[in-house]
């Protein structure tokens, strides 16, 4: 490639340009420190004012931003806050070319490997983080890892997506969203009476399928089980949407008590049909929404009003 007229002067852009050039042509491992400073014209030295190997010419930009957020977390930032902001104004960048080009360049096993390496990193810093909060060792570790394996996830997913087609901020807080959701709420739990407790705790523990998480006595015959029912979120909702799902999902005659409880499942009709063979009572068989969902409305144990549904997804 001709270099007539290159500047001699050296940059960090210039110094990757030229590098993820030789990587293109020769593949990642043929390419020497040497043969960069040569393509630019600069000298040995020069490359290392800016860059500490050959391997941080494309992860110096995510770099920044990974040791921002560390320090940001050792500060006492939220995980969610401080991970978020590795997304803000994440232009594409030579990583982001690399991941792109990863077989072209020979990065496969390159990318493995660093990749591996900041990810632990970034997990240990959120796992302090969450144990500085109290949390459990396990649930900090898991935390740490889950924390850090969604920014490298999201991080991936927008560079294969093409870099500059869509920004990374959003993608980064979806992924976010699963493991670390902003705010302060770190659980949301409904709390039900039954005055037939056994056969509540059966019903949705063994039918409906919440696995028990945690259960407890105390004195005068007090005694609670908390089931596991997945990701929890709370939908608020105006009269007129109130009105809009039950002229949706039933047909007039089961309206919503003010509180319902609703639980995505895989498929619905096979749940109603359990659930109604164990004593639950059908308000509005399976029916397709406007929004592609499969929604069926039950009566079950301690008068709960319960909506299953089972996301169809695009068409």
């Amino acid at each position: 490639m001709n270099r007539v007229g290159r500047p001699k002067a050296s940059s960090r852009d210039t110094l990757a340009e030229a590098a993820c050039e030789l990587f293109l042509e020769r593949g990642y491992e043929a390419t020497s420190i040497a043969d960069i400073t040569t393509r630019v014209g600069v000298s040995r030295s020069s490359f290392f004012n800016y860059f500490a190997s050959k391997a941080d010419i494309l992860w110096a930009g995510l770099d920044e931003r990974l040791d921002a957020a560390t320090a940001a977390l050792a500060a006492g930032a939220p995980v969610h806050d401080a991970l978020a902001t590795i997304g803000a104004d994440f232009a594409p960048d030579h990583l982001a070319l690399a991941i792109t080009h990863t077989a072209a360049m020979g990065l496969t096993a390159e990318l493995d490997r660093e990749r591996a390496i900041r990810q632990l990193r970034l997990a240990r810093a959120v796992a302090a983080r969450a144990r500085r909060d109290g949390a459990e060792p396990l649930a900090a570790e898991v935390t740490g890892a889950a924390s850090a394996g969604a920014v490298f996830a999201a991080v991936w997913s927008w560079a294969d997506g093409g870099p500059g087609r869509t920004a990374l901020a959003p993608l980064l807080q979806s992924a976010l969203a699963t493991v670390a959701p902003a705010g302060g709420v770190r659980q949301l739990r409904l709390v039900v009476r039954a005055d037939d407790f056994d056969g509540a705790v059966g019903f949705y523990r063994d039918v409906v399928g919440m696995p028990q998480a945690e259960a407890y006595q105390a004195d005068g015959g007090a005694r609670v089980v908390i089931l596991d029912a997945g990701r929890a979120t709370l939908e608020i909702a105006n009269a007129a949407q109130v009105a809009f799902i039950d002229e949706v999902e039933t047909d007039g005659d089961a309206p919503s008590d003010r509180m319902r409880v609703a639980l995505e499942v895989d498929d619905t009709s096979a749940a109603v049909q359990r659930l109604a063979s164990a004593g639950a009572r059908v308000q509005a068989t399976a029916r397709v929404t406007p929004w592609r969902s499969v929604n069926a409305r039950l009566r079950g144990p301690a008068d709960l009003q319960l909506t299953f549904f089972q996301e169809l997804g695009p068409e």
